[in-house]
Parts: C-alpha cells; structure tokens; sequence
C-alpha cells in the first residue's frame, strides 16, 4: 500500500475541521419507521466501508463483490472495474450494457498522473442531417425510443482501452463472473425489479416507435412477464456474447461476427447504424479539466460530456460562505439551485462534441466569468428566465475501484435511458443505448446531429485531488441530476464535515426544466424537488422566493472512494437509493 496522499479529515477547510467529527444533522428528524444509530448523522443508513488493500463501491452487491474477488486473484483497479461494469451489463441492464457507452478518469500511481478516457460513440456515417430530418417527418426532436436514437456503442472497446494501458489479467478471467452469472442466473433486486416493470411499460408505450418488442421480450422475460424481485434471471444469449468478446478480443464486436450479426438486424429493422460504423469507432484519451475548491481540485472530463457543468458551479458557489448558510437551509438550497441553472444555460448553449464545435472551455471554467455569473443571483429571488441556459431522463450505473498499488478508477456507464432505445438486436442478449436522441436538431447549434459527431452526453464520472495527490474517486448517476448531485455530495463533505456515506445518504434536490442541449427554453424557473429530510419551513420559504416546487423527482445513485493517507485505508460510500453497496479488504 502506498505511503503518500492525505488524511481524510484534511478534505476539509480550516473553518470546519474543529467539528468535522462531529454528525451533521439534516435539519429535520428522520422519517418515521427508521431506528436510530449509535453514531455519526441520524440520517445515516450505515458505517462508511473501510478497506486496506483495495475497494470497490458500485450499485449492486454482485458487482461489487465480482470486484472485490478480481482484486484479490491480483487484478489491477481497471481489470476489476471492468469485471463489475460485465456484471452490471447483466444484473443492472436496464441502465448499463454493451449496447451503451463510457467514460472513465483513472489515477495511475505509478506514473503519478491522472488519465481520462471518452468511450463514446458516435452517430451513423451513413444518416446526413437531411436524411434524418426527412425520417422525422416534422417531428421537433429525434424520439428517445426507436431505431433513429441508436449511435454506435462504446462500451466494449473502452473496457479494451483501459485493460490494454492499466490491465493485469487476461480478459477471459476479468469477463468470466459475468459470464457465470449471466448463464447460471441469479435473483433480481428490489430495486432492478421495480425498474424493470417501470421500463417495459415505457416501452410498450411507445411501440409504435420501436416497432417490435419480441427480441426485447425473448431477451428480458421470465416466464411471459419482466421478472419481480427475487425471480433468478438468466441471459444466455448475453453470456455467449462476452465468451465470444473475451476469447476473441474487441474486434469480434466492431469488425467481426458480432458487428455482422447487428448490420444484419439493422437492415432489417431500418435501424442506420452499418458495420462499418462499428469498423470506424476509436475511444478518445482525454486530458481531464479542473478547477480549485477550498484546498482541493475537482477533475471531470471535457465536453462532448456535461462535467464542467460540475466546475462551472464550484467556481460560483466558492464566492458564498456555504458553511455560515446552513446545511440545506432555504439560503443554501436557493443559491445551489441558482448556480446549476447559470450553469445550464452555457450546458444547453455550447456542450458538444469537440470535434465539431469551438467550445469555449477556458472562459467558461474561469475565475472572471464565475464572478459574473455569481452577480447574477438574487438571494430574495428564484431566476425564472436565463438568456443562455434539462433532460428530464437518463439511466446509468457508476461505479469505482481502487486496488493495494493505489491506483483509483472513477468509471460510469450506460444505455441512457432504461433499456436505451429499446432495440435489442436477435440473441445478442443486449439492447442498444439511445444517445442518438440526444442531437439538436437546429442547424445553428454546436450540438447540431451530423454524420460521425458524438452527441452531447450526460454521463459523467468525478474525481478529487489535492497537491497532486489522489482524494477521491466518486461519481453521481441520473441524467441531468449528475452535475447538481456531483456538487452537493462534494458540499457535503467539504462544508459540512460528512463522511463518504452521509455525503450521498442526506437529502438532496434536483432541479429541472426544458431548457437542454437539444432545444427548449425556461421560462418559469423550471421545477425544484426536495427528498423528505428538506425540513417543511424551507420548502415554504424556497416556494415564497419563487421556485416552484415540484412533489417528485429523480435524485439518482452515487457512489465513492475517499483515500485516507495517513491512516493506510480506503473508505467507501454507496447509495442507499440503489441496491448495491462499498466493500473494502
């Protein structure tokens, strides 16, 4: 175990540290049935994990533990991320798979430096802007279901990417848990179970877009019905699909039998995407971009993805004494909620692939344009219109590993929305993702649908340092619920003193409205929801200065590392809205 980095407690600024030890309440009591803690925050649901030689925190048990067994037969952090991601593919498909994509930063101990990957992909070569407004038929938007939302899948070559530069075992023993469990079965969560019924009734909602749902059907039904919590579920068709990708390596999916078998079905489904897409797609080694907080750097990856929106508001919320206003006080929640829709608004006006679009990264990342931005907020007032800055949906796993060496992967993952597009070629056991909806369809706009471009991105995974040290490997799932749950787990701990599970167990809000990289504009403020622990005196006072509160929303799954230096241990937090879990050894 390495020697360097930086106890815990030192995330904190000086005007915190004498009561970082102390439980943070979350301004109101518990919710009614919860038993009581013995220590830390009432609102707690469990310890924080510890580990000494490795850990692993991802949004189900078996992907954890699948982790947890990589690193203790001598895999590296990367080769065990990878195994989970597999799992995840089969245990957690509706918001993860082959069929989607992936971003991943990775700190490399040995080198001492901080990597990042874009394994996106990008929209059919053959589909013109034209072609494709003629296939809308007047339609505003590219739909969210169907064959028109489908770019190519990154996932695959971006596990091959990481495992060729950071890789210790072979792939056929990182893909062997998934492939056990995907032919042996195992029992659905709770969670898994209720999403699962929610995703098919979406889809059958929206047939008449996807066209046909047997080889969906064929692929996720147990019994003629999704299966509930507790059914084993098997998918021998996905198992053959990995034994096929681990034996013969990432060009069987982007050159060879599988990539035929998907032109084949896409032909005959009208679905654009060709094999020679698939022949064409490359992942993209990123520098990853920060800014300063308090004593520590917040990293995240450039655009076509949505993390500076994460930096964007740091830089405006470090003008404000956050710590004075209160733990989720109405002063607090208000100020937050202002900064994400400053941030928003550049997210809907530049965020897109850079490859195609001049996007402004230094103005928008800089101190000078954060004081401006900061000027803007009224403390008595809820902005209801920005002149330049949601989507209202995205399902995602992420998760993160860190091995005995020291190395740290911070990696998220996903189809978008659940179960993507809904197409799902023939008995490759997995559906394609549908980031293809994500295009503007307004020619004038950076993010504008062209042959080849990688569409704006929602998926997004963190990561902290400080004086060139690793922190934290974290990450927050939920569409446009990431950057603002980025923000507020980070809050959490560096103004409030939490550890790495109250940072993502206390109560959150999530900010929403039409205003999004695709098209649309706020005009009312957008909706704000609050979990139950927002005591009711603030709903009222957030309501009395002009937000409008919303009874619900998605407040998404988070999961993190925290490297503790001086104490030789890894502390782990996973989401209680999820059903997985942090394990260290």
């Amino acid at each position: 175990m390495r020697s360097t980095g930086w106890l815990m407690l030192l995330l904190l600024p000086a005007l915190v540290w004498q009561t970082a030890c102390q439980p943070v309440s979350d301004q109101s009591a518990p919710p009614t049935g919860r038993g009581d803690r013995l220590t830390g925050a009432a609102f707690a649901t469990r310890s924080p994990a510890i580990g000494q030689n490795g850990m692993a925190s991802t949004s189900h048990p078996l992907a954890t533990q699948t982790a947890i067994d990589i690193l203790k037969q001598g895999g590296s952090a990367v080769d065990a991320a990878i195994a989970a991601n597999a799992v995840l593919g089969f245990v957690e498909a509706n918001n993860c798979g082959i069929g989607g994509d992936l971003f991943a930063i990775v700190w490399d101990q040995a080198s001492g430096q901080l990597h990042g990957l874009n394994a996106s992909g990008r929209a059919p070569l053959g589909q013109s802007l034209d072609d494709l407004m003629a296939r809308l038929d007047g339609a505003d938007g590219i739909p969210l279901h169907g064959p028109l939302a489908v770019s190519v899948p990154g996932a695959v070559d971006g596990w091959f990417t990481l495992h060729e530069r950071f890789g210790a075992l072979s792939m056929q023993d990182v893909l062997a848990p998934a492939i056990r469990y995907a032919r042996e079965g195992s029992p659905i969560t709770q969670v898994v179970g209720f999403s699962w019924a929610q995703a098919h009734r979406r889809l059958r909602d929206h047939i008449h877009e996807i066209g046909d749902l047997s080889s969906f059907e064929n692929t996720y039904f147990v019994d003629g019905h999704m299966p509930p919590e507790g059914k084993i579920f098997r998918n021998p068709d996905l198992a053959a699909t990995y034994e096929r990708i681990a034996a013969e390596g990432r060009d069987v999916f982007y050159e060879g039998a599988i990539a035929d078998a998907i032109d084949a079905w896409a032909r005959r489904t009208n679905t654009p995407l060709r094999k020679a897409d698939f022949e064409a797609h490359t992942s993209t080694w990123v520098d990853p971009v920060s800014v300063p907080y308090r004593d520590v750097e917040v990293y995240e990856l450039p655009p076509n993805g949505q993390g500076i929106a994460v930096l964007q508001m740091l830089r405006i919320l470090e003008g404000f004494d956050l710590a004075a206003l209160g733990h989720n006080t109405a002063d607090y929640l208000h100020v937050l909620v202002e900064a994400k829709k400053l941030a928003f608004a550049d997210r809907a006006r530049h965020y897109a692939d850079p490859a195609f679009a001049d996007i402004p990264l230094e103005r928008l990342l800089s101190e000078e344009y954060a004081a401006e931005q900061r000027g803007r907020i009224d403390m008595t007032q809820a902005m209801h219109r920005i002149a330049t800055g949601d989507l209202e949906h995205g399902d995602t796993v992420y998760l993160t590993v860190a091995d005995a060496d020291g190395n740290m992967v911070s990696l998220i993952q996903s189809n978008f929305f659940e179960f993507g597009s809904g197409m799902t070629p023939d008995s490759l056991g997995f559906a394609l993702q549908s980031r293809g909806s994500q295009f503007s369809l307004d020619p004038e706009h950076p993010n504008v649908y062209a042959p080849g471009k990688r569409p704006f991105h929602t998926i997004i995974p963190g990561f902290v340092m400080r004086d060139g040290q690793p922190v934290m490997a974290f990450g927050v799932m939920g569409g446009p619920f990431q950057p603002q749950g980025q923000v507020q787990v980070l809050l959490n701990m560096i103004e409030f003193g939490m550890n790495v599970q109250e940072a993502g167990d206390a109560a959150r809000f999530s900010h929403s409205s039409a205003l999004q990289p695709t098209g649309g504009t706020m005009t009312d403020g957008g909706r704000l929801a609050l979990e139950s622990g927002v005591a009711p005196e603030v709903r009222e006072e957030l309501a009395r200065r002009g937000h409008i509160l919303s009874p619900t929303d998605y407040f998404g799954g988070y999961q993190a590392i925290l490297w503790a230096s001086e104490q030789g241990v890894y502390h782990g937090g996973a989401d209680m809205r999820k059903d997985g879990n942090a394990l260290g050894f």
